[in-house]
């Protein structure tokens, strides 16, 4: 026989509890408070229920307490994208995985948690990567949550969801809430597309990771840091033991943290272990608990204002918030700007400056490292002709001569160029260049031969 339940100081029945499970939360659904706009705010029964069938897509390292606030936040139908499976060092802060759940995917196993957990909730795991979804997928969701772990997965998301936006469908409009962590500092954002800064506006808040100089990683390593990069950039690219290197690949992980130890015990370094390893290579950075769960909760309490209207959400004059726990607690929120020059939501071509007597190698290889373009493996068309693309082969060939012409011989000052780069989705990157060095066109058709 089902025992009773005690909730407050009050006895009550096993079939009451579902009701009361939402009481707190009703009082703020149903109740207008000193922030919330009367002509939006609806208290009505028919509200809640409203919520209730708002699609909720969420991913990323922050996804055990996200679920878990989504869920008992009201939301039922929610979907969650992971490619990664458990390891045992999740274990210690993502509290939805369990030992025996090692070597599982992550989405399933915290779908089935939380599903068993809180009653009327329906979680749809997805075991793949966000960008092997397409644009009708995102399509079905009201809100998008992120908590994802590279900044390469944040521009793919970003631009996706800007290029989904038609001004004629307001359903192609999807809020984006966005959460990071680094160690004891975190943020939390929430983007409008097309509306307000999106993340490619913000891009520079995210300079790459300085690169550590080859004769230091040959020669004299100092840190176990040194010796994986070693093991990844020289050893790899020397012995070959796989065709091509899989991030994700436990076994050639295991290889790089095999090479990297067996480096650092000859120049006496200590340190090197496997989860280090994996987080050099994929540039992963420590998590912490209890900035996890202040970042879930933040971006958690944002979707919540959005889909109830209980309270202003950020996106308005502040639309990015702060945390540091290094020496106390501490938030700041502040506003920042959208940029008519942003390559993914601007109306307008960025400057770019560059050097016209660089080849176009060069300059291909100079974006990796820019801190307003990052890009990986760019395709370079100019007005009316396409000056290099990755992708398909036979172009790749057809246009590979260029990549030893000085760029000043393919564009003139001044001129636009569109790039794109494949783990960008489908947006168009528009830059003008504008040389930095004295060159002196041909007098021809106004292009240098």
């Amino acid at each position: 026989m089902s025992q009773p339940v005690m909730v407050s100081g009050t006895i009550l029945a096993p079939s009451s509890t579902m009701a009361t499970r939402w009481q707190y939360l009703d009082n703020v659904r149903r109740n207008s408070g000193p922030f919330t706009d009367p002509d939006v705010f609806d208290a009505s029964e028919a509200a809640a229920t409203n919520m209730e069938q708002i699609n909720v897509f969420g991913a990323g390292g922050l996804g055990c307490e996200i679920l878990k606030n989504l869920a008992l936040s009201g939301f039922k139908k929610i979907h969650v994208i992971d490619m990664d499976t458990i390891d045992v060092s999740n274990l210690n802060r993502q509290f939805l995985f369990r030992q025996s759940d090692v070597g599982e995917s992550k989405a399933e196993v915290a779908a089935k948690f939380v599903e068993k957990r809180v009653k009327g909730v329906s979680i749809t795991p997805h075991n793949c990567k966000i960008q092997d979804k397409d644009e009708d997928f995102y399509m079905q969701f009201t809100l998008v949550i992120c908590g994802l772990d590279s900044i390469e997965a944040r521009r793919w998301i970003n631009s996706t969801l800007v290029d989904l936006v038609d001004m004629n469908n307001p359903d192609s409009f999807k809020p984006l809430i966005d959460g990071g962590t680094e160690g004891f500092k975190g943020q939390s954002r929430v983007i409008y597309p097309t509306m307000t800064s999106c993340i490619e506006c913000q891009l520079d808040m995210h300079a790459p990771r300085a690169a550590v100089p080859l004769c230091t990683l040959a020669t004299i390593p100092r840190q176990p840091e040194h010796c994986i990069e070693w093991a990844h950039i020289m050893a790899w690219e020397q012995e070959k033991p796989f065709p091509k290197l899989d991030n994700d690949d436990p076994e050639h992980i295991t290889w790089l943290y095999k090479k990297a130890l067996a480096r650092a015990a000859e120049f006496n370094i200590t340190g090197v272990t496997y989860s280090l390893t994996q987080g050099v290579v994929k540039n992963i950075i420590p998590a912490i608990a209890s900035t996890n769960a202040i970042i879930a909760a933040s971006c958690c309490n944002e979707a919540f204002k959005i889909a109830t209207n209980a309270n202003p959400a950020l996106g308005g004059e502040e639309n990015y918030m702060m945390y540091s726990g290094n020496d106390s607690i501490y938030t700041y929120t502040f506003k920042h700007e959208k940029k008519d020059d942003c390559p993914v939501c601007g109306n307008m071509a960025k400057n770019l400056d560059v050097d016209p007597n660089l080849t176009l190698q060069e300059f291909i290889e100079s974006l990796a490292a820019r801190p307003e373009a990052q890009l990986k493996k760019p395709s370079i068309r100019a007005e009316g002709r396409t000056l290099y693309m990755q992708s398909p082969e036979s172009l790749r060939l057809q246009t590979a001569p260029n990549l030893e012409k000085k760029v000043g011989d393919l564009v003139g000052n001044g001129d636009e160029i569109g790039v794109t780069d494949p783990s960008l989705g489908r947006v168009d990157f528009k830059f003008r260049l504008k040389f930095t060095s004295e060159f002196v066109k041909a007098e021809t058709n106004g292009h240098a031969k």
